[in-house]
């Protein structure tokens, strides 16, 4: 009876990003080109860590797995969004909109905690470097990563279990061009104050907790670091840069859209564009050009196509 007296969503409507044609051309090209060179410098990446043996140490294996999941990240929304800009009804199923809420929950869950396996990776390397390779022993990288595709799998099923069997029964417009818990949560035809209560809790402090222990963790790298002045400081204080850099592009967005109790459109659809497109692209091309073993080991790997080329 519940159901004859309501209409079931069974779809959902993105209103997208703007209604000029001009700025969704500017939109199309420039999300075009950064989502195809996301995927292309996330699987370099991948392809030369695991092709290349000087690159053996710990994090070359954290970063390989972290462009892998960038790979993920990049594929959830932007070919989606790439494709619905020039659609004038941009639509999603129930069933797709519940399965990219779970992926993006999943693999921002997976990447929060390889960045803080990173953390504690140049913490033993800088602070205890006699202890370093006993410490970040293979085992120890494992257990990492094991727990990074733990906790961001759970992270996503807990929030699954409490969204999955809400009602809606209209409207069903979401003013973004991709599913996410603040919005969609709004547009049940029920009470959501707890619901979004959990959702700040679970993904907005998540975010904000992980992000302060980096950065307490980080200056504290950064004073023991201070203290030294040889070159191999100036080199560790490079790979430093990159980590606090990736770190916050990931972080802050998240935080806001997660935290901030006043939602404003503009603002959370450019910061939804900056963490679903530019972050997966921004993340290879920080690692890549502040990293002088990287740019060596991609030279080695185009070479060696280039003769296996030449051969064949």
């Amino acid at each position: 009876m519940r159901r004859a007296n309501h209409t079931v969503v069974s779809e959902f409507v993105f209103l997208g990003l703007s209604d000029s044609w001009y700025i969704q051309l500017f939109l199309f090209v420039l999300s075009s080109i950064i989502y195809v060179a996301s995927m292309l410098g996330n699987f370099l990446i991948v392809i030369t860590v695991t092709s290349d043996p000087h690159l053996n140490s710990p994090m070359y294996f954290f970063l390989a797995n972290l462009s892998f999941i960038d790979l993920g990240v990049s594929s959830v929304a932007s070919p989606k969004m790439i494709y619905d800009l020039f659609k004038k009804c941009k639509v999603i199923s129930f069933s797709g909109c519940i399965t990219q809420i779970f992926f993006i929950h999943f693999f921002g869950g997976v990447e929060m905690v390889l960045l803080i396996a990173m953390a504690f990776d140049r913490y033993v390397a800088i602070c205890k470097p006699l202890h370093y390779l006993t410490i970040m022993s293979p085992r120890i990288c494992t257990a990492f990563l094991l727990a990074a595709w733990t906790i961001g799998f759970f992270h996503s099923v807990v929030q699954m279990a409490f969204i999955v069997n809400l009602p809606f029964c209209g409207p069903n417009e979401l003013d973004s061009f991709y599913c996410d818990l603040p919005r969609f949560i709004k547009l049940a035809c029920t009470n959501t104050y707890k619901l979004e209560f959990m959702v700040t809790a679970n993904s907005g402090f998540i975010s904000l907790g992980s992000f302060c222990i980096l950065i307490i963790s980080y200056i504290f790298i950064l004073v023991t670091v201070r203290k030294h002045s040889s070159g191999g400081s100036s080199k560790a204080l490079s790979t430093l840069s990159a980590h606090i850099t990736v770190v916050i592009l990931f972080f802050g967005p998240l935080i806001f859209i997660y935290t901030w109790p006043y939602p404003t459109s503009h603002l959370d659809k450019f910061l939804a564009v900056f963490d679903a497109v530019l972050t997966p692209f921004m993340n290879p091309v920080i690692y890549t050009f502040r990293n002088k073993e990287m740019k060596m080991a991609m030279r080695r790997l185009c070479s060696q196509i280039g003769s296996f080329r030449k051969i064949s």
